[in-house]
């Protein structure tokens, strides 16, 4: 399938015709006054690279080691909610999509499809992110089921004590379960396309979607019907929990959210293996430090103990090779991917992870750099 983009923004217009308001917004859009978003930006943009030339590099190596698996570049598919949301089994085509790119893809707790689906399909191993919840009885199952499904790599999200303020959410009644109004109802009308497609093949299969991954006994439809329990994510998340998960977690443990060296310190000494370096896309804490600001402080502190990603705001290959120059050793991507998979499934998420990989590769033959492992600081 041809699709008619040629880079983020592009994806990005055709991925909002297609989605009803609500999904795209959720997706799209920051916290509070956004102003995060644009602090994203303009960081990126602020950051300006000094070439080295004539350095003969006919051809490049994106390939990078990530936990003892050799991977094509150094993307990975973000753990996105709602992503089965944007297409029918939206999880499952993007997995396919990093499989075949060579890239991992982490499969996300609060997923449409579950992960013992989206491993299943996968022709390669994927990662998991877990959200912690207050009973650990059931943390521990979903733990036990992600290993018993080859997920060998951990991310646990940290920085979202509380759910932040997106008042357009509230605005286009995107929530479990949803809140119809005229409003909405038209939005979903006027997209076609998307209501035949994603939300009546899951009907036809009478299931709506729902938080494949919560237990049965937790888990509620877009309409909101289910059982009464209503899950609970761990109050007062601390240091002691993140003991408790690297005591039950036997496999390689991230953690994702990480914004200070302080805190990349204290992760190593907790026995973490990485941290992701993040500001969850600017859609918690509107006024956060943007990754890129901090990252190379956080590398130099704590970059001997710990494997550092970072995430935030890629848009494009160039935003992707600052990161790494600032000591990230991959990224991961989320918006990008899911504009990509609103538009056309597997295809358009091939497209838009080979749309970035092929910016990151122009970026470092302008830029001289022969391999990923050749972008440093300097």
């Amino acid at each position: 399938m041809a699709i008619d983009a040629l880079n983020f923004h592009e994806l990005r217009q055709l991925a909002k015709a297609r989605l009803p308001r609500g999904i795209f917004e959720y997706i799209d859009r920051g916290s509070e006054d956004e102003r995060g978003l644009q602090h994203l930006r303009n960081l990126f943009d602020e950051h300006r690279i000094a070439p080295h030339v004539l350095t003969g590099g006919e051809t490049r190596s994106l390939a990078v080691e990530l936990f003892g698996e050799r991977y094509a570049s150094p993307l990975i598919a973000a753990p996105t909610a709602f992503t089965g949301l944007v297409w029918h089994k939206g999880e499952v085509a993007l997995a396919h999509a990093a499989a075949a790119a060579g890239i991992p893809y982490c499969a996300a707790t609060e997923a449409v499809t579950s992960i013992e689906e989206i491993a299943a399909a996968s022709s390669r191993p994927v990662w998991f992110q877990l959200y912690l919840w207050e009973d650990k009885r059931l943390w521990k199952r979903l733990l036990e089921t992600a290993w018993a499904c080859g997920v060998r790599t951990l991310v646990l999200t940290v920085d979202t004590p509380v759910f932040a303020k997106r008042e357009f959410n509230l605005r286009n009644g995107f929530g479990i379960p949803f809140r119809f109004s005229a409003k909405n109802m038209l939005d979903v009308v006027t997209h076609p396309r998307w209501a035949f497609q994603v939300l009546g093949r899951y009907a036809i299969s009478g299931a709506l979607p729902d938080f494949a991954n919560y237990p049965p006994e937790y888990r509620h439809n877009i309409l909101g019907r289910g059982p009464k329990a209503r899950m609970r994510h761990m109050p007062g998340l601390s240091w002691d929990h993140i003991g408790d998960v690297r005591r039950e977690w036997k496999g390689n443990l991230l953690l994702k959210g990480i914004l200070r060296p302080d805190d990349a310190v204290k992760a190593a000494s907790a026995g973490m293996n990485g941290i992701v370096v993040s500001s969850h896309g600017a859609r918690n804490l509107d006024s956060a430090a943007a990754p890129i600001e901090v990252l190379q402080r956080i590398t130099e502190t704590a970059g001997n103990h710990l494997t550092i990603l970072a995430d935030s705001g890629i848009q494009r290959g160039s935003d992707i090779y600052k990161l790494l120059a600032s000591g990230a050793k991959a990224v991961m991507v989320g918006r990008a991917f899911l504009y990509g998979t609103a538009v056309a499934g597997q295809a358009g998420a091939e497209h838009s992870i080979n749309m970035l990989t092929g910016e990151l590769d122009t970026t470092m033959a302008l830029a001289g750099c022969s391999s990923v492992c050749s972008i440093n600081p300097d």
